[in-house]
């Protein structure tokens, strides 16, 4: 069981957290995912975003029973040391939930960067995107270091304006919607449906964010709860509002081969150039604020995990302006793998990822059940819905996209190394301190 980090209790509201998590999925996976969705899903695509939002409700109980029974800033750290114990098992998911982030911070960051580029011009330059991901890690670097009360009343106005021009987007481009776009006839089979689940799911994996500030949040019994569901509902409504008028006034064709800018592009029917000029402003926005609330996750989930003894200590340390070492070494992470992999290279494995590491989670409370008072039937609905989504999207993978599932795997491998390697130093080097060897 493990003692939480120094926690900046009550400097976050329900609005706070609130746009914490909706800052957090409502980041690059609505502008870059609409376009993989629809190419296994096709016009059904809207029905993954549904069926995916469910899922992910399902797994907020969980984590909202958890968070609201043992609040703290470390969040899933947290529950899987309490309900897997410290061990292999919980030190490899730890270790995997912290890359994981970092690789949805390097796919907001490279998302950003595109964007950036294309509104002033400057995309055909070589080194100008990875110098903007670089540059926009550094400054969501700086406002976390100012704390969470920054965090929070900075994701606020962000996702407010991203939802502002979200919402306006789906009312305007509503009047120019093709119903026969949007017919049975231009849906993917079932079993290609249910597979795009998988990719989908990682548009919601954000809300996990929100109990990684349950240590700061003003009252986490009764905020974290509501701010988790909220938030999940909110981005639902959202993801579905804009995938219909996207796919009602774009083929799925055309959304495939229009991946990255697929919301800007299915803008100018109905708003011409200035239509595509705006979305590209909301895509800003959106990363943004998904950067913002990642990177004030992730960090919280290093230093936990380091806090934990599951990496090393020295990530636990205040620095500049008492802000703690993991933060700053994983922005530098993040900036690296932002400026020189790929934006669509970690999309599908980060998602199997979240869905391995929620099932874990589901798993720990069912191990915590007594003490959250959680209903059963409810956490086993998310702990086989994970699982079988990730087997479906795990076998789609080997199939089309052995490079995605070589990456997953590797992800496993890489957390369990690490944690095992880890654990393997610390007992030898304990051993020789109790012997008196220096």
């Amino acid at each position: 069981m493990s003692d939480s980090v120094e926690q900046d209790h009550g400097t976050i509201g329900l609005f706070g957290a609130i746009s914490i998590g909706v800052g957090g999925m409502i980041g690059a996976g609505i502008f870059s995912i609409l376009g993989v969705v629809g190419s296994v899903a096709g016009s059904a695509a809207w029905i993954s975003f549904l069926g995916a939002g469910v899922l992910a409700l399902f797994c907020t109980y969980s984590f909202a029973k958890l968070g609201s029974a043992f609040p703290s800033n470390g969040g899933p750290v947290e529950f899987f040391m309490r309900g897997l114990g410290d061990n292999l098992i919980s030190g490899s998911f730890n270790v995997m939930l912290w890359l994981g982030y970092i690789m949805g911070l390097s796919l907001y960051s490279s998302a950003f960067s595109g964007y950036a580029a294309a509104v002033v011009g400057i995309e055909d330059i070589a080194w100008a995107r990875p110098l903007i991901a670089i540059g926009v890690i550094l400054l969501f670097l700086v406002l976390n270091v100012l704390g969470s009360a920054a965090v929070g009343k900075a994701e606020g106005v962000i996702v407010a304006i991203k939802l502002i021009i979200l919402l306006g987007f789906a009312v305007v481009t509503a009047f120019s919607v093709k119903p026969e776009l949007l017919s049975t006839t231009h849906w993917s089979p079932p079993r290609a449906i249910a597979i795009s689940l998988g990719t989908t799911f990682l548009a919601y994996e954000g809300f996990g964010l929100i109990t990684n500030a349950a240590g700061s949040m003003k009252d986490p019994a009764k905020t974290l709860p509501r701010a988790l569901f909220l938030s999940v509902i909110i981005t639902m409504f959202v993801y579905l509002a804009v995938a219909i008028v996207t796919f009602g006034n774009l083929s799925a064709q055309e959304i495939t081969e229009k991946q990255e800018y697929a919301l800007a592009a299915a803008a100018e029917p109905a708003l011409g150039r200035i239509g595509f000029t705006i979305m590209s402003i909301a895509a800003l926005f959106s990363t943004a604020s998904a950067i913002n609330a990642t990177l004030f996750g992730g960090a919280n989930i290093c230093v936990q995990v380091a806090h934990d003894r599951q990496l090393p200590r020295v990530l636990d340390r205040r620095v500049w302006e008492g802000s703690k070492v993991g933060l700053y070494v994983t922005a530098s992470i993040v900036a690296l793998l932002a400026a020189l992999v790929p934006l669509e290279a970690i999309a599908n494995t980060g998602s199997a990822a979240f869905l391995l590491i929620y099932a874990g989670v589901c798993v720990s409370h069912l191990r915590l059940r007594k003490e959250t008072g959680g209903v059963a039937a409810i956490t086993w609905i998310a702990l086989i819905g994970c699982l079988a989504v990730f087997a479906m999207l795990l076998t789609y993978l080997i199939r089309t996209d052995p490079a995605s599932a070589a990456g997953l795997l590797g992800l496993i491998l890489v957390s369990v190394l690490v944690e095992w390697s880890y654990r393997r130093i610390t007992r030898r080097s304990a051993q020789l301190r109790k012997a008196g060897v220096q």
